[in-house]
């Protein structure tokens, strides 16, 4: 049954519907909602099964058919300036559209045990519908018009999802970072679209490129303009994408739920900045300076990205300056011409990472049930370990993901990765450089996160029960809407008393760690033990089995066999593996073929795997203390140095935020006390004063008016006198 290309319309519709009806119910008739929360979250999920199914159809007809096709409906109707609404099918569409369908309902289904205890669950599937729904139509736009109006509602969602929690300042803080630093990039991209219009006098996608080569025959275009305009545009996906120098934001955003880091801050909202450069990819091809910044950019973000992962602590930080990383290799791709390893790598690390996301939150689920809601111990790898042995499918499926990122053949990321080191190489020598270099340190911080996460022993049980039984920060929870419901469980003595009990704890184990040899083994705990972890339920580990697939077969996508080369057809001619006998032999060789050529690279990734475990691969790791100085880089002071700045340069996030806050956010705020300062002395105390020039004055006329004719006799008097007198003075020589 063939299913045409004009109904891809309701792939964002359907979730689209379902965030209204859920959206307005909630909203409307709160209480209601309780009773049937779960048949929202189950109406949520199958609107975007719906989509998904459209998607997947829709590709299948795309592998016969090979035809971009656009539906538009006028949206403007004026003779000197039309723009239309619609929708753009073409095979770079499809593949979006069915990222984002596929990974967004294993999300929700994930979603529905990770946040069942949470009262606003209703509103968490509201916002997970709305996003998807914008993030569908900016896939299919066909025009700069609407892509930038879903363009912004993504943004809208990512900050609504960000700042869920906020009810916590920090959840406030990074929604806010995030809405900022995305102002900037957003705004560059509107004065972007605004010069395109002025040159090519369109908005039309489709039209773009063929209006600005008849225009630069004619010479009317000016090189340096349309570069200009070409980097205003790239300004856009610096930030969505969190390139450098807008980076900034995506390691504060993971304080959201980490459903969301899974879906939109690794999968697709921030495949969006990636999707943009694509989409013009034909127009911006044309700017040599333009595709050179672009390339420098991307590769300067992949290994800066990867150096702050080195020493990263929290579970999901290390991760999101991995994902902040392989965009950058994405981004560098596009600039150098890779079009189609780009795209590749963006399919391939999109299921990698949110199958590494989910099983992040997995692991800080199981964690939460022992040690209670503290980001400081669920989420800190060094209060971790042993996972594997009480979460096996967690830890198996999170290790796929991890030497799928790593690029260890034939997982998913080696192709795409290994495709764009050679791309990186052949362009130029010093990218090829960065690329291969950044390969190796993916390696060896993906396999230290999982290391500290799922091997050795358990540490959380380490650590004295006191530091959890004793200090009990105040309760959270949230209504549907959001009004914060903060009850604090111990007045403020006993909160006292709380502070100096744990400060007592902390600082005798503090005195044991320095007294207890590392070859001995850990005294016996007295009273009560924490408990073991346990794996998570059906409904979250199911979505890490079914991503996990994909992450180990996706990459086989690209082997082409005609060619014998890898390279990523965005409608392959014969996907995955061949029918026939001898087409089996074929296949085999040219993947051994394959595997010899990208010995290097390889060679490089295991390298990194190698020096992580001689690092972290050992079980006496000590409890938030042991890093590059303590457990493996020892001996001469110069490496115990190096690993110090490493450390350091790591845990402060390069200092970039710290000059941010010199050079931008003090200034602004010293520009602002100014402002405000003058304001009101200068502004306010002009007006103050007249104000209080006409009070002395009227009370000092209202004691004047007193009625009495022989008064006001004498003041005409003494004015006359002193007129004349005035008159008789004689001029100065």
């Amino acid at each position: 049954m063939k299913f045409s290309n004009e109904y891809a319309w309701i792939i964002p519709l359907c979730p689209l519907v379902a965030s209204s009806c859920t959206g307005s119910l909630a909203f409307f008739f709160p209480k209601a909602t309780v009773g049937v929360r779960r048949l929202c979250a189950l109406f949520n999920t199958f609107s975007l099964a719906t989509a998904m199914l459209v998607s997947l159809a829709l590709l299948q007809e795309q592998f016969f058919n090979r035809s971009i096709q656009q539906y538009l409906w006028v949206w403007i109707p004026r003779s000197d300036f039309c723009v239309k609404i619609g929708v753009l099918v073409d095979p770079l569409t499809l593949i979006m559209s069915l990222l984002v369908t596929t990974i967004g309902v294993l999300v929700m289904i994930y979603s529905d045990s990770y946040m069942c205890h949470d009262r606003g669950y209703v509103r968490f599937y509201a916002y997970l519908s709305l996003f998807t729904a914008s993030m569908s139509g900016s896939v299919f736009s066909p025009n700069l018009v609407q892509l930038y109006v879903f363009w912004e509602l993504v943004g809208m969602c990512s900050y609504l999802l960000v700042g869920f929690w906020f009810a916590r300042s920090s959840a406030a803080n990074a929604c806010q970072k995030a809405f900022v630093t995305n102002r900037i990039g957003d705004f560059g991209l509107l004065l972007g679209v605004l010069g395109i219009y002025w040159t090519t006098g369109s908005f039309e996608i489709s039209e773009l490129c063929d209006r600005f080569v008849e225009l630069e025959e004619v010479g009317f275009v000016n090189p340096i303009f349309a570069n200009i305009i070409a980097l205003l545009l790239l300004l856009g996906p610096v930030a969505k994408s969190a390139q450098f120098p807008l980076h900034v934001w995506l390691p504060d955003a993971m304080e959201g739920p980490t459903p969301i880091s899974a879906l939109i801050h690794a999968a697709t909202m921030v495949a969006a900045g990636i999707f943009l450069i694509a989409r013009l990819f034909n127009l911006i091809s044309m700017l040599f300076p333009a595709m050179c910044v672009i390339s420098w950019v991307g590769g300067v973000t992949a290994f800066l990205g990867a150096t702050l992962a080195l020493a990263q602590r929290d579970l999901k930080k290390g991760l999101a300056y991995s994902t902040m990383s392989q965009l950058g290799y994405m981004v560098s791709a596009l600039g150098i011409g890779a079009y189609r390893p780009a795209l590749f790598h963006l399919v391939t690390h999109a299921y990698s990472k949110a199958l590494l996301f989910l099983g992040a939150g997995s692991v800080i689920h199981s964690i939460e049930k022992i040690v209670g809601y503290s980001p400081d111990k669920s989420q800190n790898m060094f209060s971790m370990g042993g996972l594997r042995k009480y979460m096996p499918i967690t830890g198996t499926t999170f290790l796929t993901g991890t030497l799928s990122l790593c690029g260890i053949p034939p997982l998913a990321c080696f192709w795409s990765k290994d495709e764009i080191i050679t791309e990186s190489w052949l362009h130029s020598s010093f990218l090829g450089l960065v690329a291969s270099s950044t390969a190796s340190l993916t390696a060896f911080y993906m396999f230290r996160i999982h290391l500290l996460t799922f091997e050795g022993n358990f540490r959380t049980s380490e650590t004295n029960w006191t530091d959890f039984n004793n200090y009990q920060p105040f309760s959270r929870s949230l209504s549907f809407w959001g009004e914060a419901e903060l009850e604090s469980s111990i007045n403020q003595i006993n909160g006292n008393a709380v502070s100096v009990q744990y400060g007592v704890a902390k600082a005798k184990s503090l005195l044991s760690a320095q007294l207890r040899n590392s070859s001995e083994s850990p005294p016996a705990h007295s009273g009560r033990s924490l408990p073991k972890p346990k794996e998570s339920g059906f409904a979250m580990t199911a979505p890490l089995v079914a991503l996990a697939i994909p992450t180990t077969l996706v990459g086989l996508v690209g082997i082409n066999l005609a060619e014998k080369t890898t390279g990523f057809n965005l409608i392959p001619e014969g996907w995955i593996f061949p029918s026939h006998f001898s087409e089996v032999s074929q296949y085999f060789e040219v993947l051994a073929k394959i595997l010899v050529n990208s010995s290097g690279s390889l060679s490089l990734s295991l390298l990194g795997i190698i020096i992580s475990l001689n690092i972290y691969g050992q079980t006496n790791i000590s409890n938030n203390k042991t890093d590059f100085t303590g457990s493996g880089i020892v001996g001469t002071n110069l490496v115990s140095t190096f690993g110090l700045f490493v450390q350091s340069w790591s845990l402060n996030r390069g200092y970039v935020d710290y000059y941010y806050d010199i050079f931008f956010v003090r200034s602004l705020t010293f520009f602002a006390k100014s402002v405000t300062n003058f304001d009101r002395r200068v502004i306010d105390g002009f007006v103050n004063a007249t104000g209080a020039s006409n009070l002395f004055a009227g009370e000092g006329i209202r004691y004047g008016e007193n009625g009495r004719v022989s008064y006001y006799l004498f003041v005409l008097i003494l004015g006359i006198i002193l007129l004349i007198l005035l008159i008789n003075i004689p001029p100065f020589p």
